[in-house]
């Protein structure tokens, strides 16, 4: 099956046959991801698809600016693009307002940026300049070389953040382990156990909240570099 997904001259009726599950690349992520193909010529690609996507949907990868024959951008072409779900096309071509998400960082590096499930950024500013203003998910805003790719729409399931575990096995079988609190360790384990109930000073006053290895995890301590990554 994966040597048939894989071939050139695969068609799209067993495209649609074959789940785009079985890839071990993307069996792990929350957001869904989909197949396509670019008129049954090109090898098939996965994609993050975005949210209101269905099957059939025409998506567009623009690498540069849509020209005609007289060297006029097309604008009925780019807007028809703009609205579509799911086109992937650079910053530039994009409109004030626009929410996007798979966002490059340095132009042909691949998306980098708001990949998670149920994540969008939103444009700001009007794409006239080199650099555009983009708000991330987290609410921080972000100059982005507008030649930077970018895919319209929102990351599909958006209702991941709000799933609730059933029991403590359902945590098991997402990988996590479970986490034992510093204050019910002796005091040879953490810097926390130790003591007359629950003191996380270990009998000295004073000390705040530190790390297994003792470094202060409060009190405007420095963990990180002290200059600011740009």
């Amino acid at each position: 099956m994966a040597a048939l997904w894989r071939g050139r001259n695969a068609s799209s009726k067993l495209l649609n046959m074959i789940r785009p599950y079985t890839s071990k690349a993307f069996s792990n992520r929350s957001a869904s991801t989909a197949a396509t193909d670019v008129a049954d010529r090109q090898p098939y690609s996965m994609v993050l698809a975005a949210n209101d996507m269905k099957v059939g949907t025409i998506i567009r990868n623009m690498d540069g600016k849509l020209s005609l024959q007289g060297g006029m951008m097309n604008d009925a072409v780019l807007l028809d693009m703009n609205s579509q779900i799911g086109s992937c096309m650079p910053l530039s071509a994009m409109r004030i307002g626009t929410m996007i998400h798979n966002i490059e960082m340095r132009p042909g590096q691949g998306g980098k940026l708001v990949r998670s499930a149920g994540t969008s950024a939103k444009i700001l500013k009007e794409p006239t300049s080199r650099y555009v203003l983009v708000k991330m998910p987290s609410g921080c805003k972000k100059l982005i070389d507008t030649r930077c790719k970018a895919t319209i729409g929102q990351v599909s399931n958006p209702g991941h953040g709000a799933k609730e575990l059933r029991k403590a096995g359902h945590s098991r079988w997402l990988g996590r382990r479970p986490t034992v609190r510093g204050v019910a360790m002796n005091p040879v384990d953490h810097p926390h156990g130790g003591g007359e109930g629950r003191s996380k000073s270990s009998g000295s006053h004073g000390h705040c909240s530190r790390t297994p290895w003792g470094k202060p995890t409060k009190s405007g301590y420095k963990t990180g570099p002290l200059k600011r990554r740009k």
